[in-house]
């Protein structure tokens, strides 16, 4: 229940507005986000670098009003790109769709991904489709399809969510397309007619998926975006059976488990570590909040001392 409280204030315009007026809301919220720059952003990722750890940079932020305000997105991106490649830094970016206008007309969204995705392969660079809601779950594939095989975009991965029940199919699918997929668990309030209520049953999906993947031939690609200790330690048992480890790669939230991630790096695993930054960090906040209890504990002592 609580969960779900938390998962539907993510969403709650309201409750937006009250949290960011908060000093102390905003104060929490950097313990997971880098900074409300680029600049800070690649500060952090320079840093987690410099400790063995690959980065995937996103810039915050949903569903946009109007076309003019994608414009804004697709430049930072395109700015952020560029300061990769200029800095050498081993970084990626990840990016929503509904933030490339995708709610405002598709074309629209094709022509602003287009954009970003034909920077990031001048300069080497890997770009994830974020995957949001389920109402977005079929028309998110399609668009990365097209973008991965009529434009050739080889440089391009998207997220497939374990809790959803149409996802086994779509990583059998995606397997033999040699397709490069962060698999999460899943952090949107979703009704029990597409997704898994339980726990217990997302987690075993989960694993049961990962497996799966992990037998897929190559190119097929496997980034385990996940902090549940049981799936990381059966993940390590299958990547070292199969000398996995140019296959695969564990991804990790910014201020979450860093010393594990560390052990992780330094056990010979490749680590990614998603790292967010921007202004529009309430809904990515929240939904951390809804993840892990503990996150939840933290804020609040964090808002009685203050």
């Amino acid at each position: 229940m609580l969960r779900r409280l938390l998962l539907y204030l993510s969403a709650a315009k309201w409750a937006r507005g009250i949290v960011m007026r908060w000093g102390v809301a905003r104060t929490v919220a950097r313990r997971f986000i880098a900074g409300e720059t680029i600049d800070e952003a690649l500060t952090v990722s320079r840093q987690l670098n410099d400790q063995g750890l690959l980065v995937s940079l996103d810039y915050l932020g949903e569903s946009v009003a109007s076309a003019a305000d994608t414009e804004d997105v697709v430049s930072t991106y395109r700015r952020l790109l560029a300061s990769i490649h200029e800095r050498g830094l081993q970084a990626g970016v990840s990016l929503k769709l509904t933030h490339l206008g995708l709610d405002i007309g598709e074309e629209l969204c094709l022509l602003n991904l287009r954009a970003i995705l034909t920077d990031a392969k001048a300069h080497a660079i890997s770009v994830t489709i974020d995957m949001e809601s389920s109402a977005y779950t079929e028309k998110t594939l399609q668009i990365f399809r097209t973008m991965h095989q009529d434009y050739d975009f080889d440089n391009l991965g998207t997220v497939i969510q374990a809790y959803l029940f149409r996802t086994a199919d779509d990583m059998r699918a995606l397997a033999t397309e040699g397709a490069t997929i962060r698999l999460c668990k899943g952090a949107y309030l979703e009704p029990p007619t597409v997704a898994f209520p339980e726990k217990a049953d997302v987690d075993k999906n989960y694993v049961e998926v990962m497996r799966a993947y992990l037998a897929a031939p190559p190119p097929a690609y496997l980034q385990l975006a996940t902090h549940d200790e049981n799936i990381i330690q059966t993940a390590e048992g299958l990547i070292r059976a199969g000398n996995l480890q140019n296959r695969s790669e564990f991804q990790m939230l910014y201020g979450i488990r860093s010393a594990r991630q560390l052990e992780l790096a330094q056990a010979g695993f490749p680590v990614r570590v998603y790292v967010p930054f921007g202004e529009a960090w309430y809904p990515y906040f929240m939904r951390r909040l809804a993840e892990r209890p503990a996150n939840l504990w933290f804020f609040a002592k964090s808002f009685f001392k203050s």
